[in-house]
């Protein structure tokens, strides 16, 4: 009889203090009422550090296997140039063959094209490359932009100042609506928004094999990278 009534006990002590953890917690979630949700942001202009271009060689052939061969012979002989500049990242890019047909839609050759991309923040050593590519190839697209290392540690700073700017605010908003102070529902912080500038197209052709194309001075100009904090607060009364 006695082990029952400590059972007994035990059972309602037990009960007691798993209801009163259940209103604990319940007093801790967000009521759902005097809740206001905002955001703010920060952002900062930086100069670009890197440029990036892009090149192609197009050919027309006869048949695809010549095409082929034109194409190839273009593309690793621009590659070859390009080792001689470590300091640029180098790849092979697109490559496209289509056939040529005439009014009876018989096939008549082939044309094709082929493109390797550059990256670097090299921009001295970038200029060399693209006027000694240029001899051969002809230049597609020129912008520059903020190198991810940069970007990366301007984005911490920013995160940073963008939660000190929600708290701020979240400050502001408790004194306007006259309450005693706050907590916080919810935030999210979202960076990488980087505006970068225009890029700067070239349709320059080819030069001819025997003259020398002179290089072009660049100017990168800025970007503004953003970081936006929002989010949900509630409001104590």
């Amino acid at each position: 009889m006695k082990n029952l009534l400590t059972n007994k006990l035990a059972f309602i002590t037990g009960s007691a203090f798993l209801l009163s953890a259940a209103m604990s917690v319940a007093h801790a979630e967000p009521s759902g009422y005097d809740q206001l949700t905002f955001e703010t942001q920060v952002k900062e202009d930086i100069a670009n550090d890197e440029v990036r271009a892009s090149l192609y060689k197009k050919a027309q052939a006869s048949d695809a296997k010549a095409l082929a061969t034109t194409l190839n012979t273009s593309i690793n002989r621009a590659l070859a140039i390009a080792k001689r500049y470590p300091s640029v990242t180098v790849s092979t890019g697109q490559q496209h063959t289509y056939p040529r047909y005439d009014k009876n839609d018989k096939i008549i050759g082939w044309t094709g094209q082929a493109n390797i991309d550059l990256k670097s923040t090299d921009f001295t050593t970038t200029n060399q490359l693209i006027a000694d590519l240029q001899e051969t190839l002809v230049m597609n697209n020129l912008n520059f932009g903020v190198s991810e290392s940069k970007k990366d540690a301007l984005e911490q700073k920013l995160m940073t100042e963008a939660s000190r700017a929600f708290q701020q605010q979240a400050k502001n908003l408790t004194r306007a609506w006259d309450a005693r102070g706050y907590r916080v529902v919810s935030v999210n912080l979202n960076a990488g928004n980087t505006d970068y500038p225009r890029p700067m197209y070239s349709s320059m052709r080819a030069a001819d094999a025997e003259s020398s194309v002179p290089s072009q001075n660049f100017e990168s100009g800025n970007s503004t990278v953003s970081v936006t904090a929002n989010g949900t607060i509630e409001l104590t009364k």
